[in-house]
């Protein structure tokens, strides 16, 4: 009965410790806004990935704490997603989420209100949440003014300055606004930025100034310079293009034909690769990654080692070809040998795991575990992991 008691307590202090963090909604997206939306309400969500280190941290020593449950549980609706999988994938590409843990905080809209991003101390994290949400108000009233259609040459710049990270969509608009209204043919320094970073696409408005200003444009920057950036707008286009919508595959002949009279056949063959791996890991098309990873990685060049290391992660995940399995634990090992660290020795414990190296996974299981420890970082996957192995 005490040993029953005991288990009690420590199952109920457990609880309590986990309800005093943030509580995290299972909701989808359009949920989590509908319920902002009717509570009034900021959304915050913790835009993270499952490998990240940093994500685990904020997880375990700032999420978990009283002081940011407290606050952010009565002040936001929070939700929690992997933006490599399911919804998070569009939330990504909609906020233009690149880095992990990123922080967004959106209004019932959808409409980003602020940004934040990596690794951040209790009390920083909370003065996040609170610039967020005194951010609200300030957002709100700049708003009134530019849906009512103010063209203010200042107001616009000042929309641009103020939120062009935490809410580029805004910035984005009174930019194309500025330009749309701008009487002088000359352009100064801080034009050409308002300009050149409001254009992200050969559809946007402003590529049209951008194309018309080419002289005036010029004067800040070299000829070459320019052809270069927008022989990038336009490859990233044709990237887009490059996807069969019928087939969801990518249409490599066409590209390559295209890409290289912008960029070269050195550049076009490795975007070509890039958007073939990232394609078929979105679309769940492990067959084709796996023949374009081997292909394109097979070549000797000196990649990077991030770039490989992803690759042998989805290798650990899926493959089940043992000459594939092979090529990943080589580029594992490749990693380890140029730094341990808790993310590649796990990626490789899981390689050996597959491939029945039964010992040597445990050897590195084991290692992964006790480098996330010694960061302070979650282990649970490794300590799974060597569970399994036993």
């Amino acid at each position: 009965m005490k040993n029953t008691g005991l288990i009690f307590c420590l199952l109920f202090s457990f609880l309590m410790q986990a309800q005093d963090g943030i509580q995290f909604q299972t909701s989808g997206f359009q949920d989590l806004l509908a319920n902002a939306k009717k509570e009034n309400k900021l959304v915050f969500i913790d835009a993270m990935a499952s490998w990240c280190g940093p994500c685990k941290l904020m997880d375990k020593n700032v999420f978990s704490q009283k002081s940011v449950g407290n606050y952010y549980n009565s002040t936001f609706i929070n939700g929690k997603f992997d933006m490599e999988k399911g919804e998070g994938r569009e939330i990504a590409q909609k906020y233009g989420v690149n880095s992990y843990p990123t922080y967004l905080f959106l209004n019932g809209d959808g409409q980003l209100i602020s940004r934040n991003y990596g690794y951040l101390a209790e009390s920083t994290f909370l003065e996040v949440g609170k610039e967020a949400h005194a951010a609200l108000a300030n957002i709100g009233s700049m708003r009134e003014r530019f849906d009512k259609g103010e063209k203010d040459p200042e107001f616009l710049t000042n929309i641009i300055k103020l939120y062009a990270t935490s809410d580029y969509d805004f910035a984005k608009k009174a930019s194309e606004r500025y330009f749309q209204h701008k009487k002088s043919a000359e352009f100064t320094k801080d034009e050409v930025h308002y300009l050149l970073f409001c254009v992200k696409s050969v559809d946007d408005p402003n590529y049209a100034v951008f194309q018309k200003n080419r002289q005036a444009l010029s004067q800040h920057f070299p000829e070459q310079t320019f052809v270069e950036f927008d022989n990038h707008l336009k490859l990233q286009k044709l990237t887009q293009n490059a996807i069969d919508p019928q087939t969801k595959t990518v249409k490599e002949a066409f590209f390559l034909k295209e890409a290289e009279a912008l960029v070269g056949p050195e550049i076009a063959k490795r975007t070509l690769n890039l958007l073939k791996l990232n394609h078929y890991e979105q679309t769940d098309n492990y067959p084709a990654y796996e023949k374009t990873a081997l292909e394109y990685y097979a070549s000797g060049e000196n990649f990077d080692q991030n770039e490989l290391l992803k690759a042998a992660w989805v290798f650990a995940d899926k493959a089940t070809d043992k000459k594939a399995l092979k090529t990943a634990e080589m580029w594992a090992e490749k990693s380890v040998q140029q730094r341990e660290t808790s993310e590649n020795t796990y990626i490789l414990a899981k390689l050996y795991q597959r491939s029945g190296k039964l010992p040597e996974a445990r050897i590195y299981a084991e290692a992964s575990a006790n480098l996330a420890k010694a960061a302070k970082a979650d282990a649970i996957a490794a300590e799974k992991l060597l569970e399994e192995l036993k």
